[in-house]
């Protein structure tokens, strides 16, 4: 049977050529014609998406003009979220993830009588992704959920010590809650880093024993509770260690393609995720399956341009502290 898309592909292939369409528009002195001209090569991206891309890595560069290695533009808002102890927005390219902290007293375990505790959950509505449905859960959220647990434990970020307030009777639960409003890939690097900013800009409450001997928040709408002396004496900053930093990157035949689009996910299989701290020391690395061997080079490769990425997100966390300490 003869395919009715034959004889589509070389005359759109002469289109999706980044220095040709340039000149093309530059050049036309007829506006319906580049019109016509896009329309044509937004067809080809749609029915033969592997093969425009390919077309571009060929020239090392991709659709929305960044070179392989490169991350989309990042950007940080803390305090975000008024009436949470801690929050902050994160957006990496389209990718957006808002994360907000909750503290709430509680009793430590007897095999950590002197910790507190951390909570996660990532939360993908169906604003953020017209691949989620409307009552039923996203499948990608307790995949990230747990990922992100995993690492921001296992990385040292948090000392779960700083979070107790009377030893075996009183700590703190944190809860962090992740909101992804815009899901355009590389989810994982976007939410720890929205973790990561949350934590930072988070505020410890200032709680005192009651009369009955139970710890209570002190706040103003409860100012008479403060006539007992405080735990702490003041709203205090977590002290973070080794914060903790993602780059996802794709892997297809011999190109790697750094901090990928959910476009670039859904069609290249092979994903891999590193998490280096700032000291640019391995805290995991993740692979879900995919054909393509992530061979030592390959490793090698994406754990530079991760020690790359570090230094870039380091810059724009401290930038967002400083600016939300000018304000």
């Amino acid at each position: 049977m003869r395919n009715r898309y034959e004889g589509w592909e070389q005359p759109l292939f002469s289109l999706i050529d980044p220095s040709s369409r340039e000149r093309k528009m530059v050049g036309s002195a007829n506006g319906a014609t580049d019109l016509s001209s896009e329309m044509e090569v937004d067809a080809f991206r749609r029915l033969f998406p592997l093969r425009f891309h390919e077309r571009h890595l060929l020239e090392s560069v991709r659709p929305d003009a960044r070179s392989l290695g490169k991350a989309r533009e990042t950007s940080l808002a803390l305090g975000a979220v008024a009436s949470a102890d801690g929050s902050a927005l994160a957006k990496i390219g389209c990718t957006t993830m808002l994360a907000a902290i909750k503290m709430e007293v509680m009793t430590p375990s007897k095999e950590a009588p002197d910790e507190g505790c951390v909570a996660i959950d990532f939360h993908m509505p169906p604003i953020c992704s017209p691949i989620v449905r409307p009552g039923r859960p996203a499948e990608a959220a307790p995949v990230v959920s747990k990922q992100l647990s995993d690492t921001i434990i296992s990385s040292g970020m948090i000392d779960l010590k700083e979070l107790s307030l009377v030893s075996g009777k009183a700590a703190w639960m944190a809860y962090l809650d992740i909101y992804c409003l815009d899901a355009d890939g590389a989810l994982f690097d976007a939410a720890l880093l929205a973790a990561a900013a949350a934590f930072s800009h988070l505020q410890i409450p200032v709680v005192s024993l009651n009369d009955d001997g139970r710890i209570v928040v002190v706040s103003k709408e409860n100012g008479e509770k403060a006539k007992n002396k405080p735990v702490n004496e003041e709203k205090r900053k977590l002290k973070l260690r080794s914060i903790p930093f993602a780059l996802s990157c794709i892997l297809h035949k011999n190109y790697i393609l750094a901090d990928p689009t959910a476009e670039e996910e859904s069609i290249m299989d092979t994903l891999i995720t590193i998490v280096l701290d700032t000291s640019c020391q391995l805290v995991s690395l993740y692979k879900p399956g995919g054909p393509a061997l992530a061979y030592e080079s390959v490793l090698q490769d994406c754990i530079a341009l991760s020690r790359q990425r570090v230094k870039e997100l380091q810059k724009i966390l401290n930038e967002a502290i400083l600016d939300m300490d000018v304000d």
